[in-house]
């Protein structure tokens, strides 16, 4: 694994990071008004299921956006990836070389 990110992929990176965040909210906030609504749960089992997916979904944002770092990028690039905030175009702005590492990476723990 690399210790560096490449220029060009650090500014991208820094580029797209504020869009991930705003899809994953997005993402996040209907979760919470799917679940708010289901007439199926008590209040109280909503809440509950709320509070478990802001606990479960505060984790992946950490590990996600947390720490913006050219020595933590490529743990950046990955979680963002794993979590599909990135679109395939997107993706593909990315150097040959970075899409190669997150690929071996994703292959080798199975994401």
């Amino acid at each position: 694994m690399r210790d560096t990110i490449a220029e060009p992929d650090w500014k991208l990176l820094r580029k797209l990071h504020p869009i991930a965040l705003d899809r994953f909210c997005h993402r996040i906030l209907a979760e919470i008004a799917s679940v708010g609504s289901d007439a199926s749960r008590t209040n109280h089992e909503r809440y509950r299921a709320i509070y478990q997916l802001l606990k479960r979904r505060d984790r992946e944002i950490a590990n996600g956006f947390d720490g913006m770092s050219r020595s933590q990028a490529l743990i950046r690039i990955l979680a963002l990836r794993r979590l599909g905030l990135f679109t395939d175009d997107e993706f593909g702005r990315f150097s040959e070389e970075m899409r190669g590492e997150v690929q071996r990476i994703f292959a080798i723990v199975g994401s």
